[in-house]
């Protein structure tokens, strides 16, 4: 039965292997090398700013692939991350096996690889993005007994020549069919290489963002990913980003993931939802309802939500995208369905209705278990996120929620039912505590809480000071006041961050 399941699998080597990613080994590796004809190998890796980085290999012998694959290979640190210092620079990197895949651009058959760092001692280097995440992850499960899952909502742009026939309404792009939505092709297409790379795609469609300027036609889309351990859907929104860029350049096409191209249209985000599991059962909800381990979860979100937007949100135009009135959230508070809020509780399927039945009555009348489809969605962060950070930054505080003796309270306080942008409310959430309004103001607020973070040692302190000097070094304290009403320098600032992230 397992073989025929994994017979169905869009990823081609689980398919070609009868086995799940995660249980390749080398022999499997060397089997694919055989497969396939495989004449290079690339290991990838990310860096200090956010991007997957490539080592090529080229495959002479059986041997030199073996050795590679054992042994990985030496890679200047301090040309990869700011807080490693070149006397000390010295970094191993080896192949992560489950994550292999053919790439899909290659001219040369070549399988590609992620890969863990290590220091000079043979240890998981402490202060790398994804052994970052792994702490993170470690000590929530030592706290709350569960294991800390998430996935992405990957919000872009894409830019071509623009087209007379079948125009769109501006701002009206939500779930546009073809011809008004031009590029639902490419987007699919983008998905069916994510999922062929191991990624595990939830859904795709248009945004609600398009315009025309100069031109040019801009598109937003979005790709939403399933819930899996935090570490996968780190991988996962890196190879994305990946692949939508590499396959946009060869299509002759522009994309940005950048939170904001231009004043008055919608900006993109990278909404994270998030979930805790035991056992293979979702915590979420009990009884049908949010469990009181869910609501810990989003008081601890609603005490670091000032910080974390030092995680998620790393350059000036991400503070034009979090204002009033544009679906992005500008308060610290949280709500059931509600999208003017920081987190969001989404609808889960709690009804008891069987929703199918009454959709086709042929259908047999049944009741099923849809608990697993809960989560809280995080809505602040955007595509300028160093993804590990931003995921290390959220468990860090879904596991503080749990340490914290008042969180009961902070999560009846910070608890908006209505829009909390609308006149008529304005005293009811008065009081709410705002996001920092930019970088600077985002730093002061990671330095206030930074102790939390570098508890557990998941936050190395040399990382911390790395963030707080890259986002004071783009001095926008007073940017987004300073410029609003500019729209020459507003257009410099877009075109310097457009391929942020």
């Amino acid at each position: 039965m397992e073989n025929n399941i994994n017979l169905f699998s869009a990823n081609k080597l689980e398919t070609f292997l009868c086995k799940k990613s995660k249980t390749f080994t080398k022999v499997d590796i060397l089997k694919i090398v055989d497969k396939y004809e495989i004449e290079m190998v690339n290991f990838m890796y990310p860096a200090g700013d956010g991007r997957l980085k490539t080592l090529n290999f080229s495959i002479h012998s059986k041997k030199y692939l073996e050795t590679i694959l054992t042994c990985g290979e030496r890679v200047d640190g301090s040309s990869l991350f700011s807080f490693i210092a070149a006397e000390s620079s010295d970094l191993y990197i080896i192949p992560r096996y489950s994550t292999a895949f053919i790439d899909p651009f290659a001219v040369t058959p070549t399988l590609c690889f992620l890969c863990t760092f290590f220091d000079r001692d043979g240890k998981p280097l402490a202060s790398s993005p994804e052994q970052t995440l792994f702490k993170a992850m470690t000590a929530f499960e030592e706290v709350t007994g569960m294991t800390y899952e998430a996935m992405g909502e990957l919000e872009y742009y894409v830019i071509h020549e623009q087209e007379e026939d079948f125009p769109a309404e501006d701002q009206h792009g939500y779930h546009e069919s073809s011809p008004f939505s031009k590029t639902n092709d490419f987007r699919t297409a983008c998905m069916k290489i994510i999922t062929e790379i191991g990624g595990k795609i939830k859904y795709g469609h248009s945004e609600v963002g398009n315009f025309v300027d100069n031109h040019l036609n801009y598109e937003q889309n979005e790709i939403e990913f399933l819930p899996v351990p935090a570490n996968e859907c780190a991988e996962q929104i890196l190879l994305a980003k990946w692949a939508i860029r590499t396959l946009a350049y060869k299509q002759g096409l522009d994309v940005t993931f950048a939170p904001k191209i231009t004043t008055g249209k919608a900006g993109s985000g990278m909404h994270i939802h998030m979930r805790m599991m035991k056992n293979g059962k979702n915590m979420m909800l009990n009884n049908g309802k949010l469990s009181d381990d869910a609501r810990k979860m989003i008081a601890g979100m609603m005490e670091l939500a000032p910080s974390i937007t030092a995680f998620g949100n790393k350059n000036p135009t991400s503070y034009f995208r979090l204002v009033p009135h544009q679906e992005a959230p500008t308060n610290v508070c949280w709500g059931m369905s509600n999208r003017s809020v920081l987190v969001r509780v989404p609808l889960g399927w709690t009804s008891g209705e069987d929703m199918c039945h009454k959709a086709n009555p042929l259908e047999p009348l049944t009741q099923r278990d849809y608990s697993g489809k809960q989560t809280v969605e995080m809505r602040s962060p955007d595509g300028s996120a160093d993804i590990y950070q931003l995921l290390a930054g959220l468990c860090v505080a879904c596991r503080h929620g749990f340490e914290m003796p008042n969180a009961k309270e902070i999560a009846e306080r910070t608890f908006a039912d209505s829009d909390i942008h609308d006149e008529k409310n304005a005293s009811k959430y008065a009081n709410l505590t705002q996001l920092p309004d930019s970088c600077e103001a985002s730093a002061d607020c990671l330095e206030k809480q930074r102790s939390i973070y570098q508890a557990y040692n998941v936050f190395p302190a040399a990382m911390i000071d790395g963030i707080l000097k890259q986002l004071r070094d783009t001095h926008d304290r007073t940017l987004r006041a300073d410029i609003h009403d500019k729209p020459e320098e507003i257009a410099i600032l877009v075109k310097k961050y457009f391929h942020c992230g």
